[in-house]
């Protein structure tokens, strides 16, 4: 399928499908400047090496079942549930662009309540400010905090400016690639600052921070430790990374320095083999556009030779083998 119709098709899937929206699918101008890898950067990723040098970090922790922070799983509830409920019928004053961040009480690193929330949704002049607000806090917001984590006073920002009528990439197109704290753990974990998107697996800024949460997430499923970070470095042109650095916290239920050895001897985190354990070569990737790239279970694709399995680093398959390395 030619490219522009591709990013036309998505566009509509997205749900900008009216010129009054500032942005539509169909008469959106497309332009493709995609061109050849650099020569020079080729002759170190094309033998197995990194395709750049750098940091890449992981992260997991045991308190949700998808061993993810609270916070940044509440967020997700909350924009997938905006989009739900966008797409019922009958939601024309609601637009795609939207976005939500969740403040959480913590006492000895164990959530305790929801602070508070803010919620941003373009909408049309068509409804009033409070009535949003009240649809938002009855059909959204609520229905994904559970009741005892709200807490007495907590506070809700929607549409804090009072109006966001103006939106999508009419509103705001942004240059700095997609926002990776809100990709990756919402700022509980670090990150070394490569945006994923638009990036190829040969590229350790995506598939070396994928195989990082693996790693952690097995770490915490084998109950080494409550929560845990797992740091990998790389230099351009050379396969296996450069430094592999576990912390948990004063988690651990084993020194830091036995899970480290457990995981050198257990993963191959060399591109190549990151790339081949996780099957990242597969046209998954249209997934991780929306609701963050981790926190979210395993699941098929397409079929037979075609198949593909979404956000296989979530896996926790090397859980048993790191009990036995340790």
């Amino acid at each position: 399928m030619p490219v522009a119709d591709i990013v036309r098709q998505t566009i509509r899937r997205i749900g900008y499908t009216d010129a009054s929206f500032g942005f539509d699918a169909d008469t959106c101008a497309v332009m493709s400047t995609i061109d050849r890898q650099s020569p020079d950067i080729a002759q170190g990723v094309d033998t197995g090496g990194a395709g750049d040098q750098g940091m890449m970090f992981g992260y997991a922790t045991d308190e949700t079942p998808e061993l993810m922070p609270l916070p940044i799983q509440l967020a997700h509830r909350i924009t997938h549930s905006l989009a739900d409920f966008r797409r019922a019928g009958g939601k024309k004053w609601l637009r795609p662009d939207g976005k939500a961040q969740v403040t959480v009480l913590y006492e000895d690193n164990i959530p305790i309540g929801v602070d508070t929330i803010v919620v941003s949704t373009q909408h049309s002049d068509a409804i009033s400010t409070r009535r949003l607000r009240q649809l938002i806090t009855s059909e959204v917001i609520e229905p994904n905090i559970p009741k005892e984590m709200r807490r007495r006073g907590i506070k809700y920002h929607i549409n804090p400016t009072g109006r966001f009528v103006v939106g999508g990439p009419q509103g705001d197109a942004g240059l700095t690639g997609r926002k990776i704290i809100v990709d990756t753990y919402g700022g509980m974990g670090r990150h070394g600052g490569g945006a994923f998107s638009g990036k190829d697996p040969s590229k350790v800024d995506r598939s070396a921070c994928y195989a990082a949460r693996w790693v952690a997430k097995n770490i915490v499923a084998a109950k080494f430790a409550r929560r845990c970070e797992v740091q990998l470095a790389y230099a351009i042109g050379v396969a296996r990374p450069v430094s592999v650095m576990v912390d948990t916290f004063g988690t651990g239920t084993v020194p830091d320095s036995a899970i480290t050895r457990a995981v050198n001897e257990v993963f191959d985190l060399t591109p190549r083999g990151i790339i081949t354990a996780l099957d990242l070569r597969k046209p998954i990737y249209s997934a991780t556009s929306s609701y963050g790239h981790f926190g979210r279970t395993p699941e098929k694709i397409g079929r037979g030779r075609n198949a593909a399995t979404l956000f296989t680093w979530e896996r926790t398959d090397r859980a048993a083998a790191l009990k036995k390395a340790v």
